[in-house]
């Protein structure tokens, strides 16, 4: 099988970077279009304000979708210098189950790779990681990458 379109989700963490080189080497060895993904949840206004106000003039970089675009910018540095050369970047306000679950249809992705970042903690387990989510509902192939030493 070849994979037309990989997406990968990142959050801007060092462990979604290694998904996303992964995810990238394997657009690149097939030659498909590597979606960026990364989900975001608005900020309530008084966290907001109190944040502004502490940031002063970089009071921007914690409204709307700011953080989830400097982390796809980070995981496109990442994605080419692995080899991706067709990348798109997508910021959508959700859940990250949700919003990679959306991308993955709206984009026809064949392929949707994660970082296993939650699978094996007690959390992730009672209430559900990323990983396991997105492993039930995924409309194409899941690829799991062991981005974190599990412990």
């Amino acid at each position: 099988m070849t994979y037309r379109t990989v997406l990968v989700g990142t959050d801007g963490s060092a462990s979604s970077f290694r998904a996303v080189t992964t995810a990238a080497s394997l657009a690149a060895a097939t030659r498909a279009t590597l979606v960026l993904a990364c989900a975001y949840l608005p900020m309530r206004e008084s966290a907001r304000a109190a944040a502004a106000d502490r940031l002063g003039e970089l009071a921007y970089k914690v409204n709307g979708s700011t953080p989830a675009d400097d982390a796809l910018r980070a995981a496109r540095e990442h994605a080419v210098a692995a080899g991706a050369s067709d990348v798109v970047l997508a910021a959508e306000q959700g859940e990250a189950v949700d919003v990679l679950i959306t991308l993955a249809e709206r984009h026809a992705a064949d392929l949707l790779v994660v970082g296993n970042r939650g699978l094996n903690s007690l959390a992730g387990r009672l209430l559900g990681s990323v990983p396991s989510g997105v492993t039930h509902r995924a409309p194409c192939d899941v690829l799991i990458v062991h981005t974190t030493s599990g412990h």
